[in-house]
This record gives structure tokens, C-alpha cells and sequence, in this order.
């Protein structure tokens, strides 16, 4: 099979490999890059949101892009959040409202509220309803992580 070099950056870092142009994102991520906080948890049929990571501002299924689709493009993981040895402010939220049990979503629907925040510091219960949508918890159920993030979205405005 014909490999593929893509260039893409990759929590602020530039990042150059060669693979198999049938590989996903998440496949890249997972097995190149070590960045093991994207998970696999519908086979790949972009259903429940575990392997969402933040594609140019915007929250993607990674299971459902191509590696060379995310070539020359930003890409945002779980791992790329705490800096400093400090947790970002929604990591922190999601362990305070108890919205982290098993922990296998959670770092999908992090990254889908990151991405919500980053665009909207000050959503809605729905808007927060709404971004979390795609991502599926058999363990906390929903209302827990609105409550997260809405407890980051005043924590980031106090930041600021």
C-alpha cells in the first residue's frame, strides 16, 4: 500500500509523519502519536463522541477524518489542555461536579465544550446541550457535565 507524509500541528507542536492514507485521525493520534485520550468507542462510525478533538477551532469526530484530511490543520487533544502542571479549567470543573466516573468520555466531551467556550464564553444551558450532543455517557448521565461546564465558563470569565 502507498503511504501518505502529512504535516499537521498537533497541540501547538508541528508535526510530520507518514502513514497509511486509509488511516483515521484517531488511528494517528492513538498509534503515531501516543496521544492515547481520544478513544474508539462506536467502531468508527462517528456515534458517540469519544474521539472528539478540536480540528481548527471546530469539535471533530476523529474516527470519521482521514489522516490526510487533517493535513496543514490544527488539531487540539485532551493532552494538549493542562499547562504548567496546572488542569485546564473545564478538567478541573468536571472533576468537582463529579461529571468524571468511568472517564471514557470525558475527554471527547471536554474537547466539545472547549470548543463551545472558545467561541461562546457565556452559552446557555441549550447552547452547553447542544455541544454535548454528540457525545454519548452511559456513567454520569448529562446533567453533571452542564454543570461542569458551566462552573468553567465562570471560572474562565474570572480569569480574564
Amino acid at each position: 500500500m502507498k503511504t501518505l507524509t502529512i504535516t499537521m500541528t498537533v497541540n501547538g507542536q508541528d508535526r510530520t509523519l507518514t502513514t497509511e492514507p486509509n488511516k483515521t485521525l484517531l488511528d494517528v493520534l492513538r498509534d503515531d502519536l501516543s496521544l492515547s485520550g481520544a478513544k474508539d468507542g462506536c467502531g468508527g462510525e462517528g456515534e458517540c463522541g469519544a474521539c472528539t478533538v478540536i480540528m481548527d477551532g471546530k469539535p471533530v469526530n476523529s474516527c470519521l477524518v482521514l489522516a490526510g484530511q487533517a493535513h496543514g490543520h490544527q488539531i487540539e487533544t485532551i493532552e494538549g489542555l493542562a499547562a504548567n502542571g496546572q488542569l485546564h479549567p473545564l478538567q478541573t470543573a468536571f472533576v468537582a461536579a463529579g461529571a468524571v466516573q468511568c472517564g471514557f468520555c470525558i475527554p471527547g466531551a471536554i474537547m466539545a465544550a472547549k470548543a463551545l467556550l472558545d467561541h461562546t464564553p457565556h452559552p446557555t444551558d441549550d447552547q452547553i446541550r447542544e455541544a454535548l450532543s454528540g457525545n454519548l455517557c452511559r456513567c454520569t448521565g448529562y446533567s453533571k457535565m452542564i454543570e461542569a461546564v458551566r462552573r468553567a465558563a465562570e471560572e474562565m470569565s474570572h480569569d480574564q
